[in-house]
């Protein structure tokens, strides 16, 4: 059985080491919005509570936990676009999963801003709602 470290990467990239891994197993900051977006699906798949409240913006962060075990499973992420603008960016992306069996796409425009060099995700909208 292979090592977690060189499975691949849930957002879709090679190795979860080289990906997202560095990002919230290994402290390093994302460079871009698109990487913080990316790490941040794979912390729901893996159910990185700190991570994901790290990378949230005080703001908008809510108090409960994040990332529950409600049956959920994570299959996969497109992301549409990346619109970096200076120290604030969107990211639109697709990400698809399970729930009871029954398929589902959560569509969504994300909002982030980067505060002295790291970036956090602010908010998102979704341009359309599927169930």
């Amino acid at each position: 059985m292979a090592k977690k470290e060189s499975s691949a990467c849930p957002c879709g990239g090679a190795s979860y080491a080289d990906c997202c891994g560095r990002f919230v197993d290994g402290g390093d900051l994302p460079a871009t919005a698109e990487q913080l977006m990316r790490s941040r699906y794979s912390a729901y798949v893996l159910r990185k509570e700190d991570y994901l409240k790290a990378s949230w913006h005080a703001s908008t962060r809510p108090a409960d936990a994040i990332a529950q075990d409600d049956g959920t499973k994570w299959l996969g992420l497109e992301v549409k676009r990346h619109v970096p603008a200076g120290d604030a960016a969107m990211v639109e992306f697709v990400a698809r999963y399970k729930v009871g069996g029954r398929a589902h796409r959560l569509h969504e425009v994300s909002r982030f801003v980067r505060e002295d060099g790291k970036w956090f995700y602010i908010d998102g909208s979704f341009p359309e709602r599927q169930q």
